[in-house]
């Protein structure tokens, strides 16, 4: 296994949650997630460990989301699923998916960095120190953001 491939393997969820958080859309993480570790595939030999590299695969995840935000208008299509589920679910689909939507319009809400350093902690699962890093910043600035 090339060195690569082990980095892929251990970070891909990372990234893939992160790219989800922000998106809030399962395709696009994917794709984002793709392209983010095409990025960095190519982009391997300017990586200078100076900080984490699930921090520098974050950064480039977060920069290819925001092209892909400016690139398509911040419109996104969803497509209908075409099994109907039966009415119970429906109705518990329908509550999920209306505290899905405050929770997120909270979160929407918040401003930056308190957004950012939320979907980095909660959904990105990293630590108080990799936040730190990636804001060049000290940890307790890390924690003191996220409370």
């Amino acid at each position: 296994m090339t060195e690569f491939e082990r980095i892929y393997k251990e970070y891909f969820r990372n990234v893939f949650l992160y790219v989800k958080a922000l998106s809030n859309n399962e395709q696009i993480a994917e794709d984002i997630t793709s392209e983010t570790f095409f990025k960095a595939m190519n982009a391997i030999d300017s990586f200078n460990g100076s900080c984490d590299i699930r921090i520098w695969l974050c950064q480039i995840a977060k920069n290819s989301y925001i092209s892909y935000l400016r690139k398509n208008k911040k419109t996104m299509h969803y497509e209908l699923n075409e099994d109907l589920p039966d009415r119970t679910d429906v109705e518990q689909s329908v509550i999920n998916s209306e505290m899905s939507f405050a929770v997120h319009k909270i979160l929407h809400q918040l401003p930056e960095p308190y957004k950012e350093v939320f979907t980095l902690r909660v959904f990105g699962e990293l630590s108080f120190k990799e936040i730190a890093s990636l804001f060049s910043k000290t940890d307790n600035w890390a924690c003191h953001a996220w409370y």
